[in-house]
C-alpha cells in the first residue's frame, strides 16, 4: 500500500537532493568525507567563476553556510520583490504566471529559508486552489506563518477557525472598556471622552477591518458573532464594536462591504451627530427618512439597527440631546410634542433600549413611544428643570429671608408622581431621567441632585446600574467630596441609591473609587458602615477584593486622598476636540 504524497514536503519534490538524499549519502558510503565533498561540489552555486573564490573566503574565516545563507537571502529578496511587481499587474497573464510559480515553488513550503517566496506568491494569488489551502490549514505553522491575505481565502469555508482568530480579539475589546469603566485611578481619560474617530482606531477595531478586508463573508460571520455573544452576555460592548467596525470600513473606503451594509448611511449619519455633538433639520430628517423607508419584507435590518443605537455613545448622544431639547423649550415656552427633532430622539432611543428583546424574540417591529412620555413625564421632569433655574436665580437676589424659605420650599419637595411612576415602567423615561441627574451633578446643584438620585434605583430593569452611567455618576460626585460630610446629602448618594443596588455585582467596583477619594470627609460612622456593607464576598472577584484591601490599607494609614482634578470641563465639554492653538 502506497503512502499518499504529501504536498510540500521539501527539496527532493522538486528535484533537489535535500536531507533524505544527504542522509542516504552518508549511510551508505565508505568515506563520509568525500561523499560530503561530491554533495558541495554537486549542490554548490555552478558557477564557475566563483569556483577559485571560495578557497580565498575559506582563508578570511567566512564559512561556506555564511555564504550560501547571505546568496539565498539575496536572490530571496530580489525574487520576492519581482513576485509583488507581477501581483500589482491585472488580467489573465498575470494569473496565469502566479499559477505556475505556485505549483513550481509550493513544495519547498516546509523549507522555513524558502517559504517567504511562497507565501509572496500565495499572497498574491486572488483565487488559491484548496489543495494548496488544505496544506496550510493542517499545518500550525504554516498557517501561523500565512499572511492575513491569504487567511481570508481559508476563513471563508472555515467559520470555526475564524472564530478561533476572532474570539481573543473580541475579548480583548471587551477588557479595554471594562477596564476604562472601572479603573479606580482613571479621572481625566473618562468613558465617553473620545471622540467616535478616535475610538475606531483603536487597536482591536484595525486589525478585525485589516482581518476582513474587502470580503463581505467575513464582515457577515463577524456581524453574527457579534449579535450572538450580545445575546448570550447582554453586553451593551458588543454594539458598540458594530458601529465602530462599520465605521472602520467606510473609513478605508471598502465599498464591497459599506455597499452592501443596509445600515451604513444611517450609521454614518449618526456617527456625524455624535462627532459633532448635535443634531440638526437635516440630519433629523435623514434619520428619520431612514427609519421611515424601511419596507415590508426587510424588518429584519430593525435588529442591527437596533444594535447600532444600543451602543452606549449612541444613548449617551440622543438621552444628551435630548436633555439639551428640554433646557430649550423651558427657555422659550414651548411644548415636547411641538418638537419634532425631539420625537425623533425618543424614538431612536426607544429602539436602541429594545435592541436584546428584539434580536432575542426575532420579532423585527420598532417599538411603539408611548405618547403620554411626551404629554406627561417631560412636563413633569421640565418642572424639576424650572425649579432648579428659580432655585438658582434665587440665589443670586438680594438676601430675603422670608422670600428665600418659600422659594425653596416651593421648588425643593419631592419630584412629581408621574416622575416617579414613568421611571419604574419605562426605560426610556429612565434613561431621560438619569441623564438629567448627571445635568444636575454637573451643574452642581445639591438639591436638584438629591430630588432625582432616590428615584432613579426603582429604574425600569435597573438601568440606572449600568456601568456608563454610574461611570459618570462616580466621576461628577467625586468633586463634591465636601458635600459629604452632611448627613442628609450622604443618605441619599448612599443609603437611597447605591445601596440599592450592591447586590449586582458591578455597583461595588463603582462605589469602591467613590469612597476612595471622598473617605476623609465622611464621619466616622458612616465610613464604617461603607466599609462593612462593601466587604466582598465569596461572590465577588478577585479584582474586587484587591480593591478593597487596598482601601482598608490606604484608610489604616491616613494617606492623603488622590488628587482630584479641579477641571471638570474634561466630563462633558464640546470643546473636547478642537485642538489647541499654536503659539503666536
Amino acid at each position: 500500500m502506497t503512502t499518499p504524497k504529501i504536498i510540500g514536503a521539501g527539496l527532493e519534490d522538486v528535484g533537489v537532493p535535500g536531507r533524505n538524499f544527504l542522509r542516504n549519502a552518508l549511510t551508505s558510503c565508505t568515506d563520509p568525507l568525500k561523499a560530503i565533498e561530491e554533495f558541495q561540489l554537486e549542490n554548490g552555486i555552478l558557477l564557475p567563476s566563483l569556483r577559485p573564490m571560495l578557497p580565498l573566503l575559506d582563508l578570511h574565516g567566512v564559512r561556506r553556510l555564511d555564504f550560501h545563507t547571505s546568496v539565498l537571502e539575496e536572490l530571496r529578496d530580489r525574487l520576492v520583490q519581482h513576485i509583488n511587481e507581477i501581483g500589482q499587474k491585472e488580467g489573465k497573464e498575470r494569473d496565469r504566471k502566479l499559477k505556475e510559480l505556485l505549483a513550481k515553488s509550493f513544495p519547498v513550503v516546509r523549507v522555513k529559508a524558502l517559504r517567504p517566496v511562497v507565501m509572496c506568491i500565495l499572497r498574491n494569488t486572488p483565487h488559491i486552489d484548496d489543495k494548496y489551502l488544505k496544506v496550510l490549514v493542517r499545518d500550525r505553522e504554516l498557517y501561523n506563518d500565512t499572511d492575513t491575505e491569504v487567511k481570508r481565502q481559508i476563513w471563508k469555508d472555515n467559520q470555526s477557525l475564524f472564530g478561533d482568530e476572532v474570539s481573543p480579539l473580541l475579548s480583548q475589546y471587551i477588557k479595554e472598556k471594562e477596564t476604562v469603566l472601572f479603573d479606580h485611578l482613571n479621572l481625566t481619560n473618562l468613558f465617553f471622552t473620545p471622540s467616535p474617530k478616535v475610538r475606531r482606531q483603536g487597536e482591536v477595531v484595525q486589525k478585525l477591518a485589516h482581518m476582513i478586508g474587502n470580503s463581505v463573508k467575513l464582515y457577515d460571520m463577524v456581524l453574527q458573532f457579534l449579535r450572538t455573544l450580545f445575546l448570550r452576555t447582554r453586553n451593551i460592548h458588543y454594539c458598540t464594536l458594530r458601529a465602530e467596525l462599520l465605521m472602520a470600513l467606510h473609513d478605508l473606503e471598502v465599498q464591497d462591504i459599506i455597499s452592501v451594509d443596509p445600515c451604513h448611511k444611517f450609521t454614518w449619519c449618526l456617527d456625524a451627530c455624535i462627532r459633532e455633538k448635535n443634531v440638526d433639520i437635516k440630519r433629523s430628517r435623514e434619520l428619520q427618512g431612514f427609519l421611515d423607508s424601511i419596507k415590508r419584507g426587510h424588518e429584519q435590518v430593525l435588529g442591527d439597527l437596533s444594535m447600532t443605537l444600543c451602543d452606549p455613545y449612541a444613548i449617551n448622544f440622543l438621552a444628551t440631546s435630548a436633555t439639551k431639547i428640554l433646557q430649550h423649550l423651558i427657555n422659550n415656552e414651548s411644548l415636547p410634542r411641538d418638537n419634532t427633532i425631539l420625537i425623533l430622539l425618543l424614538r431612536m432611543l426607544a429602539l436602541g433600549l429594545s435592541a436584546w428583546v428584539m434580536i432575542d424574540s426575532q420579532e423585527f417591529k420598532e417599538p411603539k413611544l408611548d405618547s403620554q412620555i411626551l404629554t406627561k413625564f417631560l412636563p413633569a421632569l421640565m418642572s424639576l428643570m424650572v425649579d432648579d433655574q428659580v432655585r438658582a436665580l434665587n440665589s443670586k437676589l438680594p438676601p430675603d429671608e422670608r422670600e428665600s424659605a418659600i422659594t425653596i420650599i416651593e421648588h425643593s419637595g419631592p419630584p412629581p408622581d408621574a416622575c416617579q411612576a414613568f421611571v419604574q415602567e419605562s426605560s426610556v423615561t429612565s434613561i431621560l431621567a438619569m441623564y438629567y441627574t448627571l445635568h444636575s451633578a454637573r451643574s452642581k446643584d445639591r438639591v436638584g441632585l438629591m430630588r432625582i438620585l432616590g428615584t432613579l434605583a426603582n429604574c425600569h430593569n435597573d438601568r440606572a446600574f449600568e456601568d456608563p452611567f454610574l461611570h459618570s455618576l462616580v466621576s461628577l460626585l467625586i468633586h463634591w467630596s465636601d458635600e459629604f460630610a452632611a448627613e442628609d446629602f450622604s443618605t441619599v448618594i448612599f443609603d437611597e441609591f447605591f445601596f440599592a443596588g450592591l447586590g449586582r455585582d458591578n455597583v461595588p467596583k463603582h462605589l469602591l473609587k467613590l469612597v476612595w477619594y471622598i473617605y476623609p470627609k465622611l464621619p466616622t460612622n458612616r465610613l464604617q458602615t461603607l466599609i462593612k456593607a462593601l466587604q466582598p464576598t465569596s461572590q465577588h472577584n478577585e479584582t474586587v477584593r484587591r480593591l478593597y484591601e487596598s482601601l482598608l490599607e490606604r484608610i489604616g494609614n491616613q494617606q492623603e486622598p488622590a488628587v482630584v482634578p479641579t477641571n471638570m470641563d474634561h466630563l462633558d465639554s464640546p470643546l473636547l476636540s478642537v485642538p489647541t492653538p499654536a503659539p503666536l
